[in-house]
């Protein structure tokens, strides 16, 4: 079988599951393709890990090191607007992150190396459920993942619109930034708005957290780090003429180093009390978690450098990319094993397409020429770390 028919398999592959987008914790029909794939070709399957997670592992000799690979399977509650003849047939869901595309070079790549890899150890594939937001990998883990798969070492990909097709991003240290996601109510006392006086109102508390919170970022975080802190929703009240009883704001934090996440949290809480007690309302701030700091080890990306370099050339690698505010739930896979997260260009404006149109967008989509390049990739980096 040619090349080419191999990779449009796994192009079609690759539309099939974009058609059928699925979301957190719902990957249902994607996983059971996967597991039957890899089964095929035969990989040891476990299915059900973080709910719809499957790890395929595959020996070969008798090497004692262990690799792990990961690709993420779900979608976006996002409307397509592409008008592909291969579009979401699912309303309201569609894969705006490329996650169809990281499955399939995965599997493009456990394909090969079932059939003729040459390496000696133990190869662990992770499709993981569930990364946009609600922690698929975190999940997996607790469900035992690196105790019933150890691994030495873990990597994965993910596409980069902005950048050409098929190059290669690599970055040591802190990549991408940790997120907390903060919700804020403001108990005050409703009454009428021609009667300020006789109420005691959240939204103009409210209002003055909103330009508090800026100041933490400007006057606690020392200059050369990196800080976010995004007020994205703030509702209070139905009436021009009612001061409401309650408001409430949602927050997204972000940032690049772990001691700068906690001083953020810390003042965050501080000031949000201090500017209701002010205004005579009570606050209650909930910090409902998010995702820590993504960090790549050294050795490890080092390697993934050398390999990257090799298989596309130095012209096509950016061997320290800027690091990036979005977050990844790789990073809690990156706190228990050491590894490397890559990004692989997906297009840019030279190029056109849907490929160039940034992520979580409802005329992004992931750009096929990929699909021969990541599973190139992956299947050279296991050949040269299970040695």
């Amino acid at each position: 079988m040619s090349a080419v028919t191999e990779v449009q398999e796994f192009v079609d592959l690759r539309r099939d599951i974009h058609q059928h987008p699925e979301l957190a914790f719902e990957e249902h029909r994607t996983s059971e393709l996967v597991a039957q794939s890899l089964s095929r070709w035969g990989y040891t399957v476990t299915r059900g890990l973080g709910g719809t997670g499957v790890v395929g592992q595959l020996r070969k000799g008798s090497g004692s090191k262990r690799l792990g690979l990961r690709a993420d399977m779900d979608a976006l509650p996002i409307v397509e607007q592409t008008q592909l003849p291969y579009a979401s047939r699912q309303k309201g869901v569609m894969h705006a992150c490329g996650h169809d595309g990281h499955t399939a070079m995965l599997l493009a790549a456990a394909k090969q190396l079932a059939q003729s890899g040459d390496f000696n150890g133990t190869l662990n594939l992770i499709f993981q459920p569930a990364e946009e937001g609600f922690g698929g990998a975190k999940k997996m883990m607790e469900d035992g993942l690196f105790t019933r798969f150890p691994c030495d070492a873990i990597f994965a990909m993910h596409n980069m619109p902005g950048f050409k097709p098929g190059h290669l991003l690599l970055r040591t240290g802190a990549t991408m930034a940790s997120s907390e996601n903060i919700s804020i109510t403001l108990h005050g006392k409703g009454g009428h708005g021609a009667m300020p006086h006789t109420a005691v109102d959240p939204v103009v508390a409210g209002a003055a957290i909103v330009i508090g919170l800026q100041t933490i970022v400007s006057r606690n975080v020392a200059p050369l780090q990196m800080a976010v802190i995004t007020v994205g929703s703030f509702h209070a009240g139905q009436a021009n003429n009612v001061i409401p009883q309650t408001a409430t704001l949602e927050l997204s934090v972000r940032s690049l180093d772990r001691e700068v996440r906690a001083l953020l949290n810390q003042r965050i809480e501080a000031l949000v009390q201090a500017q209701a007690e002010s205004f005579g309302v009570r606050a209650d701030v909930v910090f409902r978690g998010g995702y820590p700091v993504l960090v790549n080890t050294p050795e490890e990306t080092a390697f993934a450098t050398e390999v990257a370099l090799e298989l596309v050339g130095p012209e096509r690698v950016v061997a320290q990319t800027e690091a990036l505010t979005g977050s990844e739930d790789f990073a809690f896979m990156l706190e228990e094993v050491p590894g490397s997260y890559l990004f692989i260009g997906n297009g840019d404006a030279s190029t056109g397409g849907h490929g160039a149109c940034m992520v979580h967008n409802p005329g992004y989509d992931f750009n096929d020429s990929n699909i021969a390049v990541g599973a190139a990739y992956w299947t050279r980096l296991t050949e040269r770390y299970l040695v």
